[in-house]
């Protein structure tokens, strides 16, 4: 399983705002340049992450950027599964009936472990545990 680029974009993006703060907005021009984005693929990710309520928006010439919630509220796991959608490992997981040999299969108590221990790390990391591991 590989993070999507748009789901690394999308860390990235909340990673900068995250430092900047409330206290002021920032231009999605900013955040592409200091964060190399490609700002036509930024704009998209900052549509998704509004949608899903992690980012306030406004046009004009005062509009810009900030985040919908503090730092310490949102997580990795809320900016992945905003653009990527919910983290499954392998089709099995959490979709009885796909795998032909369903309960019976050995590997799919791994999976399953898997992905809760991946969900869980995610879940249990925000951004201002992040911010505060990297000053």
């Amino acid at each position: 399983m590989q993070i999507t680029r748009q789901a690394d974009y999308a860390v990235r993006a909340i990673m900068h705002l995250a430092r900047v703060g409330n206290s002021e907005r920032s231009a999605t021009s900013t955040i592409a340049k200091e964060q190399n984005i490609p700002p036509s693929f930024l704009a998209k990710i900052i549509s998704q992450l509004s949608i899903a309520g992690l980012l306030h928006t406004s046009r004009g010439a005062r509009g810009g950027v900030t985040l919908a919630r503090d730092p310490k509220d949102i997580t990795l796991l809320d900016v992945v599964e905003a653009i990527d959608g919910p983290i499954q490992l392998n089709e099995c997981v959490g979709n009885d009936g796909v795998c032909t040999f369903d309960e019976n299969c050995p590997v799919k108590p791994v999976w399953c472990d898997a992905q809760d221990e991946l969900v869980r790390r995610l879940k249990g990391t925000n951004f201002a545990d992040i911010l505060v591991r990297n000053s």
